[in-house]
């Protein structure tokens, strides 16, 4: 078992620390807006690191202290101005002011008070049916959050840990910066760690169902998948792989719900079969509940008790105590280690028994995830772990499962709000079982808005409970929801060049690849208001559909704001001016997602999606153009297990918009991937000029081209890799006009209403006057909303101010 490759430097510099000889209180000044704040009653205080902070060491900030003697003390920075009175902490004596105008909220911090915060994300969704309370996060709109530290697991300095003491300590984190909340998150990353990167096939899609599998059936869906052209990346076996209910766990008193011993009934050979996913190119995680110890029946049981020094006369159950160092190191060296060099690639640890240990204080969550996260990057691998949120400093041991969800558009609904606020805490890497786990009824529907939101979620895992009705594979739905379902589950493996660089993005520059609106848009009180939407990277804003279509218009609606700006939807083409609400339709065949001018979102092109997520021979760059544009497309070969450890390869992909001129280079290639590359570059709402040139490496390259549903793509074959693009469409070019009249006539030629009805709605649409004036009409005639509103979707659609 690892223990030493945990880095922390947890005492802070003497210079950001405010206390005197023999005081009760400690303020540390650890950035210009977090000070931590610690009472100890006997002077004593905590300089180890928590399961929260394991960096204090950070470059002391500017700030004053004023001391004001008996009165208390001030503390003074560009971002706060602290007051203390010297004595336990009060809401009268422990307070602090954020500077700089927060509009209309009360931006002063008493201790003790309760906060209203944006919210951050909760342990589990285990049988959540909707909405459920949130834990606290560190941002809000009166500019201040509170991280309660006080009780958390500790480390020690040999990599092990224990509990805090016993009495009445005081151990709390102020955030105080305003609303500048990416600046928030910066500093919390600075304390707590960052993000670590994610292997490139996580990325991919998962498959994953509460079924007892046997080893032949499960091969026979894998190649299924293949078959049906839907890729995979990682295939999971839930617990039925070990015994469960077999007569040996049943005269030992056993649950059945942990084990380690392959169910050979259903997988004969376990390593044949581990080498047959192999071959497949997916990775295996294997479903662990720890709980109930290790049974007398399992292949490990005399190895695990000598380990231990126990006796096994009376095959006695090892009990699970993952505080006690010799039983944390046999659970990994000998319970787990067998069983991976047969071939499991990672561990999904279903720890479902609450936050109490042997060690008071000492959550076995948090064991579990710290000391399998470690456990995972030895001999160099990029580690990967599965399980629950354990709390502030989670974010360090990704992928995150999000529990059994019960199979209800309530549960969809608040799945995009509980991800958004996710990374209010720094946490960015949710796996939700898409779809939903259990209960509920089927809706062909309602599974594929499921799927879409999937496709734009962090992690793509499907996954149901052992119900022989309820299972996710596309081709087990009516014929519209197969497609559908497949459409996407394809793109969510073309997408992986721009995940895998937002992966990159967001272990290197801390930037979750989900945020809420708010966070780049703070003051705009319309960005709080839509808590599903959310920036999905750098380039896109998904507004996911989570409630079912009208009986009307056969279209599902939702309700977005657009900032300023012009966005295109980068599946339709249709243009939209921001500033604004907005009711979004669509045929379940469609999904809103929106770009900006200038966005550059590398896809890969390959004419078939392998397994595994392997990095492309051909590169799809979707653009929009309108405005400059810049992407770094980022790559590499899977070695290396930290950041700092890994050869990046490097393509710049650049759009003037002065010029209308596209160029590819890559900054740098240290090793080939491949040898040439094909590239496809797809304008997304521009039809093109009558000339397009294109060179590389300076030299005149032949290229073909072609014009569909009203977008641009130009195609390059067997591009060498070091290459130089440059591909000309004409200066300053623009988005099309949209033609809104095509779009209305499908809305009203599919509307369940009258044809008298469709005929007025027509002739208003289609009248020779501007389209306000036929908005106008719209309105005077007698309709339900929701046909209104999705036929002046689209008829105002493209227009600004000087269009109308």
């Amino acid at each position: 078992m690892q223990r030493r490759n945990f880095s922390a430097r947890p005492k802070a510099r003497p210079e950001s620390i405010i206390t005197t000889k023999g005081a009760k209180y400690r303020l540390t000044v650890l950035t210009d807006g977090i000070v931590r704040f610690e009472w100890a009653p006997d002077g004593v205080f905590e300089d180890r690191a928590s399961t929260f902070a394991i960096n204090r060491d950070l470059p002391t900030p500017k700030f004053r202290v004023v001391d004001h003697d008996d009165q208390g003390l001030e503390i003074i920075t560009d971002r706060f101005q602290l007051f203390y009175d010297k004595k336990p902490f009060s809401a009268s004596g422990l307070t602090a002011q954020v500077l700089g105008k927060i509009t209309n909220y009360r931006s002063l911090w008493r201790f003790g008070e309760a906060i209203k915060d944006l919210g951050g994300t909760a342990r589990t969704l285990d049988e959540a049916d909707g909405r459920i309370p949130l834990e606290p996060g560190i941002l809000s709109r009166s500019g201040f959050a509170v991280i309660d530290d006080s009780a958390s697991m500790l480390f020690t300095d040999d990599g092990w840990v224990g509990s805090r003491r016993e009495g009445q300590y005081i151990d709390g984190y102020l955030f105080a910066y305003g609303h500048d909340y990416r600046a928030s998150i910066q500093a919390f990353y600075s304390i707590s760690g960052s993000q670590p990167l994610l292997p490139r096939w996580a990325l991919g899609n998962w498959w994953s169902r509460y079924y007892a599998y046997r080893a032949d059936e499960y091969i026979a869906l894998m190649d299924q998948f293949e078959g049906e052209g839907v890729p995979l990346s990682v295939a999971v076996l839930d617990m039925d792989w070990h015994l469960v209910d077999d007569e040996c766990v049943r005269n030992a008193g056993s649950s059945g719900w942990t084990g380690y011993t392959w169910n050979r009934d259903l997988f004969p050979q376990p390593s044949a079969f581990c080498s047959e996913i192999h071959r497949r190119k997916l990775r295996l995680t294997l479903n662990d509940h720890p709980a109930d110890g290790v049974h007398s029946y399992e292949d490990s049981y005399k190895e695990m008790a000598e380990a231990l020094h126990l006796d096994t006369s009376n095959k006695d159950r090892i009990p699970f105590d993952i505080t006690n160092p010799a039983f944390c190191g046999a659970y990994f060296d000998i319970l787990h280690r067998r069983i991976e060099e047969e071939g499991c690639d990672f561990w999904w640890i279903d720890w479902q028994q609450g936050r109490y240990s042997r060690v008071p204080g000492v959550d076995p969550l948090w064991m579990l995830n710290h000391f399998h996260f470690l456990d995972s990057a030895r001999d160099g691998k990029r580690p990967l772990t599965f399980s629950r949120y354990a709390g502030p400093g989670s974010h360090r041991y990704p992928i995150g499962f999000s529990g059994d969800t019960i199979v209800t558009w309530a549960s969809l609904d608040f799945q995009p709000e509980f991800t958004n606020t996710a990374s209010n805490i720094g946490y960015g890497w949710w796996s939700h079982d898409i779809g939903g786990h259990m209960f509920g009824k089927r809706d062909d529907e309602l599974s594929t808005r499921w799927v879409q939101y999937g496709a734009f979620s962090p992690i793509m895992r499907l996954h149901s409970t052992a119900n022989i009705w309820n299972t996710k594979e596309p081709w087990k739905f009516e014929s519209e929801a197969r497609d559908i379902q497949v459409k996407y589950l394809r793109l969510r493996h073309r997408m992986v060049p721009y995940l895998y660089t937002m992966n990159v993005r967001a272990a290197i520059d801390n930037e979750p690849i989900v945020q809420p609106m708010y966070w780049q848009y703070p003051e705009r009180g319309e960005a709080y208001c839509v808590p599903n939407q959310y920036f999905f990277g750098s380039e896109l804003i998904v507004v996911p559909i989570t409630t079912p279509r009208s009986s009307n218009t056969r279209l599902a609606q939702v309700r977005g704001w657009l900032p300023p700006g012009t966005y295109v939807d980068i599946f339709t083409g249709i243009i939209y001016e921001g500033d604004r609400y907005l009711w979004l339709h669509r045929p379940l065949s469609e999904y809103p997602v929106l770009a900006p001018l200038g966005a550059i979102i590398p896809l890969d092109a390959s004419a078939v999606l392998e397994n595994g997520c392997p990095i492309p021979d051909a590169i799809e760059v979707l653009i929009v153009v309108g405005a400059d544009g810049a992407f770094e497309m980022v790559e590499d070969d899977g070695t290396g297990s930290r950041v700092e450890d890994i050869t990046w390869n490097k393509t710049s992909i650049r759009f003037s918009q002065e010029h209308g001129l596209l160029s590819i280079s890559p900054a740098y290639y240290r090793n080939n991937i491949s040898k040439t590359r094909k590239w496809i570059f797809l304008f997304r709402g521009y039809s093109g000029p009558d000339a397009i040139q294109v060179s590389v490496n300076g030299k005149e390259e032949k290229f073909s081209s072609k014009v569909v549903s009203g977008s641009l793509t130009v195609e390059l074959e067997d591009v060498p890799l070091h290459s130089t693009i440059s591909l000309q469409i004409g200066a300053n070019p623009q988005l099309d006009s949209f033609d809104p009249v095509p779009h209305i006539y499908s809305i009203v030629q599919r509307a369940q209403v009258e044809f008298s009805l469709k005929d007025a709605i027509w002739a208003a649409v289609t009248a020779d006057v501007p389209r306000i004036d036929r908005a106008s009409r719209l309105h005077a005639i007698d309709m339900d909303k929701d046909i209104l509103d999705a036929v002046l979707e689209y008829l105002l659609a493209g227009l600004n101010g000087a269009k109308i």
